[in-house]
This record gives structure tokens, sequence and C-alpha cells, in this order.
């Protein structure tokens, strides 16, 4: 599809939404996708990026981070908590912050270091429970305990189930976000961004409908 043509469908449902489409942000998920590909979109102009594994992000981004200044690299998938560190040094957003340990480990980071990037917490809207992240109705009382850690949390994250209309679990977002005053909604991925946009979403993940089909065995050379 094209960075072009999503930029262009972004501001299309920004517009149809009454927003400025200049309050997305559209993280490129560059995840499991060939180095040639990702610098193609970098030499586009493009700068916010998405990985889902630290060791992938550790072995692509030091490199083009010496090629390409500005980037923005958001971690968006599971983090377990011995590579919460490595995470820290890496990414400037991290939208996985789904349990009290994890959430404890970068309070104790962020004493240790000074910095702490900012946080997503990550909202099971299906509570589907093969999936992380916090439940809805202990969504309140875990920012409540985030910000008693003093992490800076800016927003709330979901990923729908596949099975079921994605606009409803992007309204549930949209209240617990507002109901304790957070003003970043990261959801909406290539099939629905539209829908969360209208919605209020942030921030959005796009990959597949940027990049075209995942290459599972692609290498970081």
């Amino acid at each position: 599809m094209g960075l072009t043509e999503i930029t262009d469908r972004i501001a299309k449902a920004a517009q149809d939404a009454d927003r400025d489409p200049a309050d997305i942000t559209l993280i490129a998920v560059s995840k499991v996708q060939p180095n040639e590909r990702v610098e193609a979109v970098l030499n586009e102009g493009h700068r916010s990026f998405g990985e889902n594994r630290v060791q992938e992000a550790a072995g692509k981004w030091p490199a083009f981070r010496e090629r390409f200044e500005g980037i923005d690299l958001h971690l968006i998938g599971p983090l377990q908590t011995n590579k919460a560190r490595q995470a820290f040094e890496l990414f400037d957003v991290i939208h996985t912050l789904d349990r009290p340990k994890l959430a404890k480990t970068f309070a104790r980071l962020a004493q240790e270091t000074g910095h702490c990037p900012p946080l997503f917490i990550q909202v099971n809207t299906g509570e589907e429970p093969q999936k992380a992240g916090i439940a809805p109705d202990d969504t309140d009382a875990f920012v409540e305990d985030c910000r008693a850690l003093e992490l800076p949390i800016q927003g709330l994250m979901c990923i729908p189930p596949i099975d079921e209309t994605p606009s409803l679990h992007f309204a549930l977002l949209r209240k617990l976000a507002d109901r304790n005053g957070l003003s970043q909604l990261s959801m909406g991925m290539s099939d629905d961004f539209e829908q969360a946009i209208a919605f209020g979403a942030t921030h959005i993940r796009v990959g597949s409908a940027l990049f075209g089909a995942r290459v599972t065995n692609a290498q970081s050379t």
C-alpha cells in the first residue's frame, strides 16, 4: 500500500472524526521485516517504528540510528522482566506495561537510572486468557498503583480479539482512559486503524498494510 496512501487514509479518517492528523502517530510495525523494507520507509522520511522483541530491536536499530536522525522506537510486544533494563536503553516508548511485577521493575530501574520511557498500560479488553494485559475492571486500580510508583503513564493500549468488532474495544479503552485522565490511546492496526481514529486513537500500529506480508526468516544484516 505504501506510506503515502496510509498517511492519506489517516488524514481522511481524522477529518471525518473532526480531529487533527498531527495528533495521530503512525507507528510502522517493522517486526520481522527485512532491513531493506525498513530502510525504504526511513528513506521516505518516516521515523516512528514499532518492534515486538527486545532482541530483534537490539540487532536492527542501533545501526539505523547511526545513519538516520530522529528515530522514535516503540516497544509494542510483551516484555520479560529480565529484559526491562535493555528495553529502557533501546526504546523511546513502551506500550506493554501489563502486570504489577513489571511496574515495580520499571520503578526500580527509573530510580537507578534517573530515566523512564513514557509508558502505556496494556488492557486486555477482551479478557482473553491467552493474552497479556490488565483486566478492564482492574485498570483503575493499576493506574493508581503505577502513579504511586511515579511511573510516567501516558495512556492505554489494547489489541482487540480477532473475532470481535474492534470498535467495541476501542470504545471501552477510550472510556477507561477518560476515567483516569489519560489522553493517549494506542489502538488500531492495519485492518481497523480508521475505526480506532474515530474513537480517539493517538497511536496506531500499522505493519502489513505498509510493509507487505511479514518475512519470518528476515535477517538483521
